[in-house]
């Protein structure tokens, strides 16, 4: 008998006052989830007050408000320890991604539940704004490199959408704080399986004056992940 499928969305946020109810507006539309997960980072705006006044209006809506600001990847981990579906996604809150491709990848994990769904930007060329040319550039070709280095074919290493089991991800050694998550994730994932799926989804990149926050400083930082993370590195069991 298979499992009941089942998914909750984890939504990091950080100084997101601008955007946060809209995000969640958003996700609340979709009917594929179970749980809604805010995770609060320790912000110093207004967002912990709007995600607190957003509670009410749904009851998939949970909240966690973190004392010290560590970086996404310790919000995730934080917010599955509230995770009780049989598989998760993140939704970053800044607007430039879509929830409704949520429900697209999660109807696709119906029909192929041993894998890894990864939601690509690049892949078929959907709808995408990429606002700067050098983040584009930094993307590419560093998911080139991950996929040398992997011996794998994924077109969207940086995505924030990779939707996947939930035990998988709880039973994985997380160590990245911030943006390395999602290099760590799913490096550690085709080491041990390697079944990853990709659909392309919409994107509209924000400015830096809109509240950006990737620099040029976290492509560095992940070009280290990658190495770190590689199947060249490592060669014992990550879980």
């Amino acid at each position: 008998m298979k499992e009941e499928v089942s998914l909750s969305v984890i939504v990091p946020f950080y100084n997101e006052e601008n955007y946060l109810k809209d995000s969640i507006q958003r996700l609340i539309k979709e009917e594929s989830f179970s749980s809604i997960i805010m995770v609060n980072d320790a912000s110093t705006d207004y967002s912990l007050n709007i995600a607190n006044s957003l509670l009410n209006i749904d009851n998939r809506l949970q909240l966690i408000s973190l004392e010290q600001n560590n970086g996404k990847g310790n919000a995730i981990k934080e917010a599955l320890k509230l995770v009780n579906t049989s598989h998760v996604i993140v939704h970053d809150a800044d607007l430039e991604y879509y929830p409704k491709d949520i429900t697209r990848m999660f109807n696709l994990l119906l029909k192929h539940q041993n894998n890894l769904i990864i939601g690509s930007r690049t892949l078929n060329k959907k709808n995408v704004q990429n606002r700067y040319l050098i983040t584009y550039l930094g993307n590419k070709y560093l998911t080139k490199l991950f996929c040398l280095v992997n011996n794998c074919n994924i077109s969207d290493i940086a995505s924030c959408y990779w939707l996947i089991n939930t035990e998988i991800l709880k039973s994985m050694q997380i160590s990245e704080k911030g943006f390395g998550i999602e290099v760590e994730v799913i490096s550690k994932y085709i080491s041990k399986h390697g079944n990853i799926l990709e659909i392309p989804i919409d994107y509209s990149g924000r400015t830096y004056s809109e509240g950006k926050k990737i620099k040029i400083s976290d492509g560095l930082n992940i070009l280290i992940k990658i190495i770190k993370f590689s199947k060249l590195i490592n060669h014992r069991n990550y879980y």
